[in-house]
């Protein structure tokens, strides 16, 4: 099959059924986070003990490995989102909802990439001879070092991602096909994660900004999975766009 036919296959599904497709993907973006972090790694990595997370992670190695799959999985959801956005909400906006969908792709890479530190104490552990010039100490502190520039990363993609809530959010207050609260709701998410922009302040204020981020999230996966988009709306401002070049 060509590009060209696939992408007019593509073309050819409703917003009705992208707009489900990306609320099941973006609850499994959220659950799939939820595991890898809640109860993978804050279960695996004690902070500030390197001693214990090095026997942890060795300990149950299985887990660890699941949540490094786990992570592969999220941010595979999360491209995938960022995709199907950029066709919903370009009737509210080609230029802007393109914008969105280069900053989402921009986190979701940075994430993504991050990830690798996070699998990365796996092999600085695995007691490979050529690292029997290090101490067993000097092993577990670099592992350690390398979860903290994993959740470093991490911290840098939220920043990018909440550039990309701000403009989602401004889009779907513009379209007229989704209800403004929701687009509310994700503007204020995205302000919250801007504070990432500096980590130190992000990861203090985390605890805060997180629940805000979860209801804008919970609310807009709701809704695409019960009502979807209103379908005549998006095809009307679909056509409004495209008469007007917008």
């Amino acid at each position: 099959m060509s590009t060209i036919s696939f992408s007019e296959r593509i073309n050819e599904v409703s917003p009705q059924v992208k707009a489900r497709i990306a609320g099941l993907l973006y609850l499994l973006t959220i659950l799939t986070g939820i595991f890898a972090q809640g109860f993978v790694s804050s279960r695996l990595v004690v902070d500030g003990d390197a001693a214990a997370t090095a026997t942890n992670i060795l300990t149950h190695r299985g887990l660890f490995e699941l949540g490094f799959t786990v992570y592969l999985i999220e941010m595979t959801c999360q491209i995938a989102i960022t995709a199907l956005f950029y066709d919903l909400l370009k009737p509210a906006g080609r230029s802007v909802s393109l914008v969105a969908a280069f900053l989402g792709l921009a986190g979701s890479v940075i994430k993504t990439f991050s990830r690798l530190f996070f699998i990365a104490p796996l092999f600085i552990l695995g007691g490979a001879h050529y690292l029997s010039v290090f101490s067993a100490a000097q092993l577990q502190a670099l592992a350690l070092l390398f979860l903290k520039v994993n959740d470093r990363g991490a911290g840098i993609a939220l920043a990018f991602f909440g550039f990309y809530a701000l403009l989602t959010g401004y889009l779907i207050i513009k379209s007229t096909f989704l209800p403004r609260i929701l687009g509310v709701l994700s503007m204020v998410a995205g302000v919250g994660w801007l504070a990432f922009l500096y980590p130190p302040l992000g990861y203090r204020l985390f605890f805060y900004v997180a629940p805000l981020g979860l209801l804008g999230a919970a609310a807009l996966i709701l809704w695409l999975l019960v009502f979807g988009v209103n379908e005549q709306r998006w095809k009307q401002q679909q056509a409004s766009a495209a008469g007007t070049g917008a």
